[in-house]
């Protein structure tokens, strides 16, 4: 029996085209080079005062959304923004700025379409994710906040209206959001909201920097918290259909997990069996991995599987958090972003729901330095196993004026994967796009122009953002998939693909969110190296049910249609 293939377009037809060309000039794995200017992305980002960080809220800063709002299968960009504060500490009213919407123009510019998408709204905006909560075949947009969050329900026509309040996915207002992620837990084929929560924050009764312990750095008087600060504990919508949503967060055993100041959050099925698990990045605690009960609970077992503190049973100030089989065994990794004078830390799942961290010998236990933020799994030369980019850049801008041994803004970080379990880093041989000092935040990668090349988008605190183009040129293949859900939620999110190929099997399910407070494309990407005859694609749906579908050739996209396979038992 034939296997089904059902084609959405192949690079170079369709009108793709190659915009930044690679040149023969620039060595592989990368030369990455910003072009965020030439491309029309230039609206700064703003978080409180661009010199001078008072309160932590002015520091975090916000991430990126990649979401196809017209889809017309050309990636679009969101960039989250926030806001700055006025006389009396208070959070601007008068012109405050607005997250913004780029439409992707297939030519390597991008236009800003906020005011014509129905996107101009103020907030200290934090994160966001992306997914098609109401199945209408159009993906929506979740923005987190200080204050209340945002869902911005896309129409079908262009535009979007903010309906967080009438579909009860606003909050309360008093939880500091950061990292979401849309994820059906309970597999009814409709996505759900975990949204990470970092403080319960008030300007008013926050102390001033050096005036406690949790306001010192270094012997430095600096902005105050998160110790000291009251926790606030993550929270859990269920959607209920009809585009409303409940808080189950209590019910669901999300909040049991307290005391801590979480960042971004990751969703994996760690222990492979079919639900969708949680993993959250958390600030100066131990780091959550929720494990889905079945049953519409979650148990925190992140000190029993290993994910929660390091090698050395310490527990971290984690930012940003990726995940993907850097090692191709058919299991799926997490990798986690730290405070400076500590290093990042890789997870290798074991296969059998325990991890062990990897750091140092994978080659990772290096740039101590460096505060990471976001990071994500990426394989930039298409050669089968995933590399790393991490972006970078400190909290307190007191370190370069008293030499803390960090500079405020730091460059950003490329391990490029050997393929025998350890990184190198490239990071200076890369490019200039990496080198330039930013105070990066928000990190996302998509294949912007579907000609098989992985571009970077980055949020820096208080500047311009960048968006990274790999001129590197290389001859490996590629393989990129969109998942639409028929019985399973229509972003196909939480679903599970095994690529098999001519001498090793690929890994890789579909997310929203990830890095730090990103989302990125929701379509997957397979570098494969050599390998031009890939033999099958596995996918097991959200809903549980597995189906088998033919590879008709390389070096393109394809679109996956639950149904349109042959079923597996």
């Amino acid at each position: 029996m034939r296997l089904l293939l059902c084609a959405l377009l192949i690079a170079g037809a369709a009108g793709a085209q190659t915009v930044y060309p690679p040149s023969a000039e620039h060595p592989t794995p990368a030369w990455f080079v910003d072009v965020a200017a030439k491309a029309g992305i230039t609206v700064r980002n703003v978080n409180g005062g661009a010199e001078n960080k008072r309160y932590i809220v002015e520091a975090t800063g916000s991430g990126i959304a990649i979401i196809d709002y017209d889809h017309d299968g050309w990636p679009d960009i969101y960039l989250v923004n926030g806001t700055e504060l006025r006389q009396g500490n208070k959070p601007a009213t008068d012109n405050p700025a607005t997250g913004h919407l780029f439409r992707n123009n297939h030519d390597g510019t991008f236009t800003d379409v906020t005011a014509k998408a129905g996107m101009v709204s103020s907030g200290w905006g934090q994160g966001a994710c992306v997914g098609d909560y109401d199945n209408d075949g159009f993906d929506d947009l979740y923005v987190t906040d200080y204050g209340k969050n945002r869902l911005f329900h896309n129409q079908g026509n262009g535009t979007f209206r903010e309906v967080a309040e009438q579909a009860g996915a606003a909050g309360s207002g008093k939880e500091w959001g950061t990292g979401c992620a849309f994820v059906d837990y309970d597999r009814d084929g409709r996505l759900d909201l975990i949204v990470a929560n970092y403080v319960h924050f008030d300007l008013a009764k926050t102390p001033k920097p050096g005036s406690e312990a949790g306001c010192m750095w270094k012997g430095t008087p600096v902005m105050c918290g998160p110790r000291g600060l009251p926790s606030a504990p993550n929270t859990l919508f269920h959607n209920e259909g009809g585009g409303r949503f409940k808080d189950v967060s209590a019910a669901s055993g999300i909040e049991k997990t307290a005391g801590h100041y979480c960042f971004s959050v990751t969703t994996l099925d760690f222990d492979e069996d079919g639900w969708t698990d949680l993993y959250v990045a958390c600030d100066s605690t131990p780091s959550i991995l929720y494990r889905n009960n079945h049953d519409g609970t979650f148990t925190d077992v992140g000190p029993d599987s290993g994910a929660a503190f390091n090698e050395d049973g310490r527990e971290q100030a984690g930012m940003g958090s990726t995940a993907a089989d850097f090692d191709g065994d058919g299991h799926i990794d997490l990798f986690k972003t730290n405070f400076s004078d500590d290093t990042a830390t890789l997870y290798r799942a074991n296969g059998d729901g325990t991890f062990t961290d990897m750091t140092v010998a994978a080659g990772l236990g290096i740039n101590l330095d460096a505060l990471g933020w976001g990071a994500m799994f990426a394989d930039v030369d298409n050669d089968g196993y995933p590399d790393l980019l991490v972006v970078n850049g400190h909290v307190y801008p007191e370190v370069d004026a008293a030499k803390l041994g960090a500079t405020f803004k730091e460059p950003r970080f490329l391990y490029w994967n050997q393929g025998n379990g350890k990184f190198k880093d490239v990071s200076k041989a890369s490019g200039p796009g990496l080198n330039e000092p930013m105070s990066g935040r928000g990190l996302a990668i998509a294949d912007l122009w579907n000609d098989g090349r992985l571009e970077a988008v980055v949020n820096n605190l208080s500047d311009r953002p960048m968006l990274l183009v790999n001129e590197a040129k290389n001859t490996n293949h590629w393989l990129g998939l969109k998942l639409t859900g028929t019985k399973s939620n229509r972003s196909a999110i939480g679903a599970r693909v095994v690529l098999h190929g001519s001498k090793r099997n690929w890994v890789d399910e579909v997310r929203s969110g990830s890095s730090y407070n990103s989302s990125n494309d929701l379509r997957l990407h397979f570098g494969l190296g050599a390998d031009s005859r890939p033999t099958s694609i596995e996918v097991r749906w959200p809903n549980g049910g597995r189906e088998a579908f033919a590879v008709e050739g390389v070096d393109r996209f394809v679109e996956l249609v639950e149904g349109k396979g042959k079923v597996l038992p």
